[in-house]
């Protein structure tokens, strides 16, 4: 007998037209980026200032995969067995996106805050460093919460035909969020605003992410009604700490061999994101200063501000291809639910007669996903191979924005392929409340424009996932189990940042020793002025840039495991 899962309501997305309501159900992904955008604009610079070494300030940045590696499987366990009345994912969003408002806005203000209760002292300045660390840590661990849901969200709300065309839309919104992230940075706020939100850039930009990613949290959750989960066919995950563990390790242990597959593309590829997304703004701002003449920021009051605006010139370029790929890549790469079953036909609607030629001929010469995404893999180590090459800032440029293209596939292959899975795994047949049942025929059209009919609540019937009969019903959608799904998913996405911060600190502690020469406004190196200390770091390597490579020919792993992922997609037809 079929386990079962009791749900009361029907998903729907307010909104007069696809387009629409494909925003409003993604659009909290652009205050989630926006936010992503200052942190790692900023933080990095903001630590060197504050006194930490490169080596130690990677060591912060633990932050990211370790919140990833604890919120994204438990949330994701936690809000599938959710019976809130409220839906399962939005009340994770909404508490998630309060918190991380709140340490956004303590870590704009951490030397004002010691400074309340620590006169000035050697003290004051490991409680500020103290203060900034557990804040960014606060952010991190909610920022991930709300992650983990939003995406789940989207897997919920879409059939399986529509899997792409969500993920697409999340790119997009992540591309928006990006460039407005920092677009923000490159202004100089404080002749905008005066001091109305704050007496630094950094404070400005976090005041005005906090209310980004509120706002964003709150449109998405005001505009999308989910099913209630009644009763959960895993009622026992709620008896206790250890049984959610259990459960996400079992699952993991057991991962369907695609969804494996989709893991270990992802693990590679993360490895290489890393230095990117972490230090690619200080990378960019310190190739400026080391190899511009004319450029100084000794005598700069706000060396922070400096060195984030330049590098987030470059982010922005970069978040603007991301974006003009978002919105057409879309249109050239053939969906994974595009596959053709032994003794089926791919069945497209019919176009106008007179353009029906040209039509076949596109729709024949476009690239899957997958190739389209292990291609990605390629540009971007191409890319980075040259990181330690760059002596312009121009260049440093070009190369960051060009990695916008396989940036805007990373946010989108993925979780097309994992929603299309899982939504595979689960396909339910219905059972209504008088004991009939129906199983839905899908309708790529359909929009979830409004709620329909349905009996006072429906039990759905969840197919083994080992079974291939069930593939009949492949095309419908719940995603029940998406949660613990994508925070799998996401545990493969943040065990390589630990990975990848371990290499950082050896390559900084190795390259780079010491404080920041340019950032820091301590004392000099014992025996040397800091004119001696500049010269030697402008001299030497660029641990970024160091790191930047390694991450490159991870990326090159990632593109032979995608290749070999899709040798398991031709066996498994």
């Amino acid at each position: 007998m079929p386990q079962s899962a009791s749900w009361t309501g029907t998903p729907s997305i307010k909104g007069s037209s696809e387009s629409i309501r494909m925003a409003l159900l993604t659009f909290s992904l652009v205050g989630l980026q926006f936010t992503w955008g200052i942190e790692m604009t900023y933080c990095t610079p903001y630590l060197l200032q504050l006194g930490l070494t490169k080596s130690k300030t990677s060591l912060v940045w633990i932050a990211g995969p370790l919140s990833g590696l604890v919120m994204g499987p438990v949330i994701g366990v936690l809000a599938d067995n959710s019976e809130s009345k409220y839906g399962r994912r939005r009340p994770f969003m909404i508490g998630g996106a309060i918190v991380v408002a709140m340490g956004l806005l303590v870590l704009g203000w951490t030397a004002e805050i010691v400074g309340l209760f620590i006169p000035e002292s050697e003290l004051r300045r490991v409680l500020t460093i103290t203060l900034a660390v557990l804040s960014i840590y606060l952010v991190d661990f909610a920022i991930n919460a709300i992650q983990s849901t939003s995406r789940s969200l989207i897997v919920d709300t879409l059939p399986i035909p529509k899997q792409q065309k969500g993920s697409a839309w999340a790119s997009r919104m992540i591309a928006i969020g990006h460039l407005a992230g920092y677009g923000v940075s490159t202004i100089d706020l404080l002749k905008v605003f005066g001091k109305t939100l704050g007496d630094s850039q950094f404070k400005q930009c976090t005041v005005i992410a906090a209310l980004a990613l509120l706002v964003s949290v709150g449109v998405t959750s005001w505009a999308v009604d989910e099913r209630v989960l009644i009763a959960s066919k895993d009622a026992d995950v709620k008896s206790g700490a250890v049984k959610v563990v259990g459960k996400i390790l079992k699952t993991t242990w057991n991962l369907p061999d695609r969804i494996r597959a989709i893991c270990w593309v992802q693990f590679w590829a993360w490895i290489g994101w890393f230095p990117f997304l972490f230090y690619s703004s200080t990378w960019v701002g310190e190739t400026y200063y080391r190899y511009t003449p004319t450029a100084s920021i000794a005598d700069s009051s706000d060396p922070l501000g400096d060195i984030g605006r330049i590098g987030s010139l470059s982010l922005l370029m970069f978040s603007m291809v991301t974006f003009i790929g978002s919105v057409f890549l879309p249109f050239v790469v053939k969906s994974p639910d595009n596959e053709v079953k032994p003794g089926e036909r791919n069945f497209t609607p019919r176009p106008p007669a007179a353009i029906a030629p040209l039509v076949r001929l596109l729709h024949g010469s476009k690239p899957d996903l997958l190739t389209a995404w292990m291609l990605s893999h390629i540009i971007f180590a191409g890319a980075m191979f040259l990181a330690p090459f760059v002596r312009s800032l121009q260049m440093a440029t070009i190369l960051v924005s060009i990695c916008g293209i396989p940036w805007a596939l990373a946010c989108w292959a993925p979780f097309t392929f994992m929603g299309t899975e899982v939504n595979r795994m689960t396909a339910p047949s219905t059972i209504l409340a008088n004991g009939s049942s129906y199983r839905r025929v899908p309708n790529p059209s359909d929009d979830f424009s409004a709620p329909a009919p349905s009996p006072s609540f429906l039990r759905l019937n969840h197919l083994d996932r080992d079974n291939d009969d069930d593939e009949e019903n492949e095309d419908s959608s719940t995603g029940e189990t998406a949660g613990i799904y994508l925070g799998i998913l996401n545990l493969f996405t943040t065990l390589p940042q630990f990975v990848g911060t371990f290499i950082s600190m050896i390559v900084f502690e190795i390259l780079e020793p010491g404080r920041h020469p340019e950032l820091h406004k301590g004392d000099d190196v014992e025996g040397e002025g800091k004119d001696d200390v500049l010269k030697k770091v402008t001299e030497g390597p660029n641990g970024i840039a160091v790191c930047l490579f390694i991450g490159a020919i991870c990326a090159v792993g990632a593109a032979y495991a995608t290749q070999r992922m899709g040798g398991l997609y031709k066996r498994v037809r």
